[in-house]
């Protein structure tokens, strides 16, 4: 047995269940409320490359740019520029902890739907926009709207999916995420050169938005929240499409309904339940998982792709270029990992991938060493610039396959039902606040730090790959209603944990 996990043996209160045609395309059409993430992720990095956008919003940064005695690292290092992109997610981080309620009143399906057509408006408002202004409202919008799907989304795939095939159906949405950052990237290559392309860059994040909220309409809400909210017969119904109509359906629905009563006698409230002492390993996951996520420096890397590979020698269109590579390796990375999560379990992707993101960032930060200088003054010869795009896609293979997906999954399984979205609210507030701190201070330290900044991201590696090591437990397979024996086998999180 590895010191941090183990496999829970087949005598846990398992449900048949098979992959149906209804539940795969339910899960996917769900899934695809990773998109208005990922389109975010991806074009609001871009867009801060256009000149056009820079000398309407931002023309100091235009004018540091023209300096010829500015740092490369410097260039961009513009608190205004950052609070763009960065006000997103102090508005994603208030959405999140308000979704927790809304999520059990209205179901996870009402929900997404809430939070794509906030995002909507959102994008209309950033495309339309003539001054600042305009411009962080229109994110802060954006930010609500990402607040309320990241929030449902992941809850309501690990409830509707067989829990064999969890894992799979889950990471969905980190590769919609992905779809999300690639095709926004190819719009901005395509946008670059025309004076209003960035409005159309800012204002087409409108389509994935209507996707999302259209196909939302369609499906049902799941078990779990139907039952929840009292819905038996729907909920009934519901749990016979996702299964199939010659599974018996009726063991789970009765587990569902018996912890759902459990839940309302208690009459506890979530968010002081879950500070409680048997729920010490979930409140520990619910900020540790997306803390260490962020920490990774993957998002930070996505925002600001098209600036950093200007940075180190990329003209404007190869760096456009790059972003995009760079985005299509993270696609085949999720890939890989859902096709394997399930099979070999979630903790050998953590430690693979984490070993991967270390020598990746230890050796972009070499090369910038040797070929920039330590005032980071010089000029990076072109062959360089490639290699550190190498090295760069390695590291997002690394992500792609571990702390990508799994950091979406793992909270959306650990929570039993009484904490369930409260612990997911908590996850994606911790996951958002992570993310507006390092987007906000990125720019700054990559001026100060220089190549320093990725052993800085090294660093956090190696302790986020300890702690996997050491405290996250293999939770493949396992009911998410038997989830607690994961908890009281564990090594450490055993003293804290009780029989439900």
């Amino acid at each position: 047995m590895a010191v941090g996990g183990f496999a829970v043996d087949d005598n846990s209160r398992a449900f048949s269940g098979k992959v149906t045609a209804s539940v795969v395309i339910t899960c996917i059409v769900a899934a695809s409320g990773g998109l208005i993430f990922g389109y975010d992720i991806g074009i609001s990095g871009g867009v801060t490359t256009m000149r056009p956008f820079l000398k309407k919003f931002f023309p100091a940064v235009l004018r540091k740019e023209a300096d010829a005695k500015t740092n490369i690292y410097c260039v961009y290092d513009s608190h205004v520029l950052t609070a763009f992109t960065s006000s997103l997610y102090i508005a994603g981080l208030a959405a999140s902890l308000v979704a927790s309620r809304l999520t059990r009143a209205v179901g996870r399906r009402n929900t997404m739907i809430i939070g794509g057509l906030t995002f909507l408006i959102g994008a209309a408002i950033n495309g339309g926009a003539e001054n600042i202004v305009m411009l962080i409202l229109g994110r802060i919008l954006l930010g609500f709207g990402v607040g309320f799907t990241n929030q449902a989304t992941p809850i309501y795939l690990s409830e509707m999916a067989p829990p064999k095939w969890r894992g799979a159906f889950n990471t969905s949405f980190y590769f919609f995420i992905g779809i999300g950052v690639v095709v926004a990237n190819c719009l901005n290559y395509g946008t670059a050169k025309l004076s209003w392309g960035w409005r159309l860059s800012l204002g087409l994040a409108i389509v994935p938005s209507v996707i999302m909220t259209v196909g939302a309409l369609l499906i049902s809400d799941t078990p779990s929240s139907l039952v929840e909210r009292g819905k038996i017969a729907q909920a009934r119904d519901s749990l016979r499409k996702a299964r199939g109509k010659d599974i018996d359906i009726e063991p789970e629905l009765a587990e569902l309904v018996k912890t759902s009563e459990a839940v309302k006698a208690a009459n506890e409230e979530p968010f002081v339940t879950i500070f409680e002492r048997q729920y010490r390993p979930h409140l520990v996951m619910a900020f540790a998982i997306p803390f260490f996520q962020q920490l990774t420096g993957i998002n930070i890397i996505a925002f600001y792709a098209p600036v950093l590979f200007q940075s180190v020698g990329f003209g404007s269109d190869s760096a456009l270029i790059a972003s995009i590579i760079l985005g299509c390796v993270n696609l085949f990375s999720i890939l890989v990992s859902t096709f394997i999560v399930d099979r070999y379990g979630r903790r050998i992707l953590f430690l693979e991938g984490g070993t991967q993101m270390i020598i990746g960032q230890v050796a972009v930060a070499c090369v910038l060493a040797v070929t920039t200088g330590v005032s980071g003054t010089k000029d990076i010869p072109k062959g360089y610039a490639v290699l550190v795009l190498v090295l760069l896609c390695i590291y997002a293979a690394g992500f792609g396959w571990s702390w990508g997906p799994l950091s979406w999954l793992i909270p959306s399984e650990i929570f039993p039902m009484k904490i369930r979205t409260t612990g997911q609210s908590i996850s994606i507030a911790v996951n958002f606040a992570t993310t507006f701190v390092l987007a906000q201070t990125f720019l700054t330290m990559l001026c100060h730090f220089k190549y320093g900044t990725f052993i800085f991201y090294a660093g956090w590696l190696i302790a986020m790959t300890l702690f996997v090591i050491l405290f996250v437990p293999e939770t493949k397979g396992i009911p998410l209603e038997s989830m607690y024996q994961v908890w009281e086998r564990h090594w450490f999180w055993r003293r804290f944990v009780s029989l439900p």
